[in-house]
């Protein structure tokens, strides 16, 4: 049985699945397709194929305990997971993992998936990766190519060589002798003529001595730059740092470019299982499930004379009367109106709130934290007004405000309040207040989760105005 080491990338944004999909809360960690967010879709998927080994995630840091508490979740403890100070696509963060790997075994088996992917055939996907890991301990870095169902021009394309029947008998590998670049929806439908040619997937399955070793040959200013960065890293609570410095130093460029285009041991195994990347909202309509009209409704949705519509209610009743062929998706601080075949056109809108100074694209009004969330109910001069909730067991920072006081009203729940060194047991109904300038800590001691109101008062209520003195999530530093 061959061991597999799957490598999972979550550090995307998702930005075209706006509103849903935010900076702080992106598309990978969100249950758009069925009751699993799609990263603990993809750690299952993962875990389900024969000699499958802890998972090894790469993420953004801001995402760190999110992904960390979907992954237990899911009932895998990692078997690390990288933290990028910042992203620098894929080349990089998949060398993060083959070093990490090739630390115990040079020859690791690497299964990279990018953590926002759907594959409706799990069998099919299993025999992929059985039959990419023969080409791949052949000594091939191996790439799925979707078998194409139209004249996609949102994917780039692989044109298949000769099989590798004699180096990888089995495998039903070829050797790849061109990628090619997204097409026009003319060149497109030349290539699902002409036949010979997949959609790139992103997945790879090839070992990390491999992988490092082409990286070396063609990219080696980003290997030098990912292995100072490797060899300086430092371990935070169940988290692994790369060298801040030196990561950021690294150039930004994807495995496509830096090694795929370039190497002379590029394969790919056609196959058929189901698979999305989800990369916008038509793509995801695609898959959905719909009604006679053509439409895949979600949530408090009331939709007549209205057909092949993505239609999605977060918070509120929407209505839809008369349209065709658009997505509606409603949260509960923005709504999205859109033609579905749009998808393009949401950067020129993450771009305006970004001109503008709005925080719409970069997160929710439910903020989640390492000890639970908070979310804005309301706010003007000088005051406003969350909802907080604690998990079982967990705190928040020991802090202090210079501009704020703060009052809590325990709504259900037990919390655990010190002010100053001196502590309080608070029920359901209780209150109490923070003067300005106190130093205090919020901790639910309970079985069930706490949930209070606190209103804040002051000349300046940012969240940066906390100074922490100590922290249970190591985010004194």
């Amino acid at each position: 049985m061959t061991t597999i080491h799957p490598v999972i990338l979550s550090g995307g944004s998702g930005t075209r699945l706006w509103p849903l999909s935010r900076a702080s809360y992106p598309k990978q960690l969100l249950a758009l397709v069925g009751a699993k967010t799609m990263l603990q879709a993809t750690i299952e998927r993962a875990a389900a194929l024969a000699g499958a080994q802890a998972p090894l995630l790469v993420c953004n840091q801001e995402h760190r305990f999110l992904v960390r508490e979907q992954c237990i979740a899911t009932g895998q403890t990692p078997a690390a997971i990288y933290l990028e100070p910042a992203g620098r696509n894929t080349a990089p963060a998949i060398a993060l993992a083959a070093l990490h790997l090739s630390e115990h075994d040079p020859e690791a088996l690497m299964l990279v998936l990018p953590a926002d992917h759907v594959i409706q055939d799990t069998a099919a996907f299993q025999q992929a990766v059985s039959d990419a890991a023969i080409a791949a301990r052949a000594g091939y870095l191996v790439t799925f190519g979707i078998l194409p169902t139209g004249p996609e021009t949102g994917y780039g394309y692989i044109k298949s060589g000769v099989p590798l029947a004699t180096e990888a008998p089995g495998s039903g590998a070829c050797a790849v002798t061109a990628f090619i670049e997204k097409p026009d929806r003319a060149t497109a439908a030349h290539y699902l003529a002409e036949g010979g040619t997949t959609w790139n997937s992103g997945m790879f399955v090839f070992t990390a001595a491999r992988y490092l070793e082409e990286l070396k040959t063609h990219s080696p200013d980003i290997l030098a730059a990912a292995t100072r960065a490797w060899q300086g890293r430092l371990q935070d609570l169940d988290f692994c740092r790369p060298g801040n410095v030196d990561f950021l130093a690294c150039p930004s460029d994807s495995i496509d470019y830096a090694v795929m285009q370039k190497t002379t041991r590029a394969a790919v195994v056609p196959v058929e299982f189901g698979w999305s990347d989800v990369g916008s909202w038509d793509s995801l309509w695609q898959i959905a499930a719909k009604n006679d009209a053509g439409n895949a409704l979600q949530g408090d949705v009331f939709a007549t004379q209205t057909t092949n519509s993505y239609i999605r209610a977060e918070s509120r009743l929407v209505a839809v009367i008369g349209l065709d062929n658009v997505v509606v998706v409603e949260t509960a601080d923005a709504v999205l109106v859109m033609q579905r075949t749009a998808a393009q056109e949401i950067k020129r809108a993450i771009e305006h709130f970004d001109d503008h100074g709005r925080s719409e694209h970069l997160q929710h009004l439910r903020v989640y934290r390492p000890w639970g969330w908070y979310e804005g109910v309301d706010a003007a001069e000088r005051f406003q007004v969350k909802r907080i909730m604690v998990r079982p067991g967990e705190k928040l920072s020991l802090q202090m405000h210079y501009h704020r006081a703060e009052h809590w009203i325990v709504v259900s729940g037990t919390a655990l309040v010190t002010v100053d060194g001196k502590e309080v047991l608070l029920g359901e109904n209780q209150s109490t207040f923070i003067p300005l300038g106190h130093t205090h800590r919020l901790a639910n001691p309970g079985k069930i989760d706490l949930h209070l109101i606190e209103v804040q008062s002051g000349s300046y209520l940012g969240e940066d105005d906390i100074v922490r003195f100590e922290d249970t999530y190591g985010r004194t530093a």
